[in-house]
């Protein structure tokens, strides 16, 4: 492990991570933590290169936060969690799940794409844009650099084919606004491409569990209780 990740830690039981999004830190759960740990013992990572957890010298992809957090849980013991990602955490902790089902308990996947194609034009496009301008600027600037970085994640990650979830041996639930920018049929195919998967859909946009964390919460800790 070339980083020690920055985490909020809280609460008894059985562990139940969190991962945020893209550019983002463990402090969008805020509407989250003091509520789970009430019934789980709750981190709040930040990813590589996100709020307080240094970028490292490892390359800067969904697979190699899904390693970094295979490291953070053995370095603090932890055989099994429950995992819950949000957009990008979504994308790290479907990956995560692939690779180390053995680590997993229940999945929550808040958000999450396939792919590219997943994100509904009118947001990809112009991500793809200000990926492409960072990146001409990337060799002259350290800012452009770490924005190609950040943005590049959105544009080339994490490139996973459908018929890959059937690997995913976790419980799932999988979870969306209603109108959320990743298109709602792309969430339909993941929840329908994870054996067993639940599908819920919660009115609003693609940060449902920050503008409404009582609905979310109440979906997430219904779907761990049973």
């Amino acid at each position: 492990m070339d980083i020690k990740h920055f985490f909020i830690e809280k609460g008894q039981g059985e562990p139940l991570i969190l991962l945020h999004g893209n550019g983002e830190n463990c402090g969008y759960f805020k509407g989250q933590i003091d509520e789970f740990s009430k019934w789980y013992h709750v981190y709040a990572l930040d990813t590589r290169g996100h709020g307080r957890t240094p970028r490292g010298s490892k390359p800067f992809t969904i697979r190699q936060f899904a390693e970094d957090l295979l490291g953070f849980m053995n370095e603090h013991e932890i055989g099994r969690a429950h995992l819950l990602g949000f957009s990008d955490g979504g994308n790290i902790a479907m990956i995560f799940a692939l690779r180390h089902p053995e680590r997993v308990n229940r999945l929550i996947l808040n958000g999450a794409n396939l792919n590219a194609e997943g994100v509904k034009r009118t947001t990809q496009i112009p991500i793809e844009i200000g990926y492409r301008i960072a990146k001409r600027f990337a060799g002259k600037s350290e800012s452009a650099k770490t924005n190609a970085e950040m943005l590049g994640l959105m544009v080339n990650d994490p490139n996973v084919a459908p018929e890959e979830l059937a690997g995913i041996q976790a419980k799932t639930l999988v979870i969306a606004g209603t109108d959320d920018m990743i298109r709602s049929g792309h969430t339909r195919l993941i929840a329908d491409s994870i054996p067993g998967a639940e599908l819920v859909f919660i009115k609003g946009d693609h940060f449902i569990a920050a503008r409404h964390p009582d609905e979310f919460n109440r979906a997430v800790l219904s779907f761990l209780s049973l």
